[in-house]
């Protein structure tokens, strides 16, 4: 639950950075953000967690005597398979070097790191684990309640080392997942990119908004000590009117949302001067959203409905922010139009030889 609450809140920041290195996000990249945010958290929750009570800790000592796991291994029966399969020694083994090993893998698809990076970063993370460990959360906890041992750092280094050298195998796939992905130049605004520009305008709405609600609430609750049942109706208000404010001023100044920046589109021709067609081009987007959600409950839905239906109807994508502002968006990397064009002539009417210089007669 949190890998995932982590990755909203790092979403529109993810699809900025993977329009702006391979021009496009596609699902597996979003499965695998995903996914490694999840399996980070979980490393965490694992190793540390859950927290006790300081009254009801037991301090332990630290394990330093490299291979020790040996030695349990071979404190319990080891006579058959099925014995060694029922060995907790062996499994806690097993399971140490099993953990760090999905980090070989998310390095290499997330961060295209080789092996040796992997194996190096597990063995850093493992140390950090351990520290943390030994030292009582760092002095959180009078001493160390959960054991710092060497095998550990061993098992979660081979781990990770594994995950490095089985990664190995996703070589051809990266590879022609890497030939499929073109250079980051302009691409084709294409339906789904602006639905994914809209998706990140709401969700940044959403966040700002909830940040917005939650420090008026604080401020009302801690510093003028009043009852949030009268403060309630202000952090409804901040709740839509900061980012309505703020997303506004932002489309006014640079001509694009949110969203828009995050999928790497501008907005070229319409509407002047360009202050009018920023707010028209706002007002037909995010922020008549919102204002429908303000002033007329129960018709943003309509309203979405419509920017839809408009987005398929247009053919340059443009949908109701395009029909309302006469602009039309392009891939941010594309040739700015030329307006520098002589009055009168066009590109076909224009002398197919220069003119010759003028020759005064003898």
């Amino acid at each position: 639950m949190l890998g995932v609450g982590l990755a909203a809140v790092l979403f529109i920041p993810f699809v900025a950075v993977q329009y702006r290195r391979t021009g496009r996000l596609s699902l597996v990249q979003i499965l695998v953000w995903v996914g490694f945010l999840i399996y980070g958290l979980a490393l965490w929750t694992y190793t540390l967690l859950p927290l006790p009570s300081p009254e009801a800790i037991r301090c332990v000592s630290a394990q330093t005597t490299p291979f020790q796991f040996v030695d349990d291994i071979l404190s319990y029966p080891v006579g058959s398979l099925g014995a060694i399969a029922r060995n907790p020694a062996v499994m806690q083994f097993v399971l140490n070097v099993a953990l760090f090993v999905p980090l070989g893998f998310f390095l290499r698809m997330v961060w295209r790191r080789g092996i040796v990076v992997t194996t190096a970063a597990g063995l850093a993370i493992s140390f950090l684990i351990e520290c943390t460990q030994y030292t009582g959360v760092w002095g959180i906890y009078s001493c160390g309640y959960r054991l710092f041992d060497v095998d550990d750092l061993i098992a979660n280094t081979a781990g990770a080392l594994a995950g490095g050298v089985l990664s190995l195998a996703l070589r051809p796939i990266l590879a022609r997942r890497d030939a499929a992905y073109e250079p980051p130049t302009a691409r084709p605004v294409t339906f789904w990119r602006r639905m994914l520009g809209m998706l990140c305008d709401a969700l940044a709405y959403w966040l700002v908004g909830t940040v917005a609600g939650v420090a008026v609430n604080g401020f009302l609750l801690f510093v003028l000590g009043r009852d949030l049942d009268g403060g309630s109706r202000l952090a409804d208000i901040a709740f839509t009117a900061v980012p309505l404010v703020l997303f506004g001023l932002i489309t006014l100044i640079t001509g694009r949302t949110i969203g828009d920046a995050a999928i790497a589109i501008r907005w070229q021709g319409g509407a002047r001067p360009a202050v009018v067609r920023n707010l028209l081009r706002y007002l037909g987007g995010v922020g008549g959203w919102q204002l429908v959600m303000a002033f007329a409950p129960g018709f943003d839905a309509l309203f979405v409905l419509a920017v839809v239906i408009a987005l398929i109807a247009t053919p340059g994508r443009g949908g109701l922010p395009g029909l309302v502002s006469g602009a039309r968006p392009v891939d941010s990397r594309a040739e700015p139009a030329r307006t520098d064009k002589p009055s009168g002539l066009t590109p076909d009417s224009r002398p197919a030889h220069p003119a010759q210089p003028f020759k005064p007669e003898a």
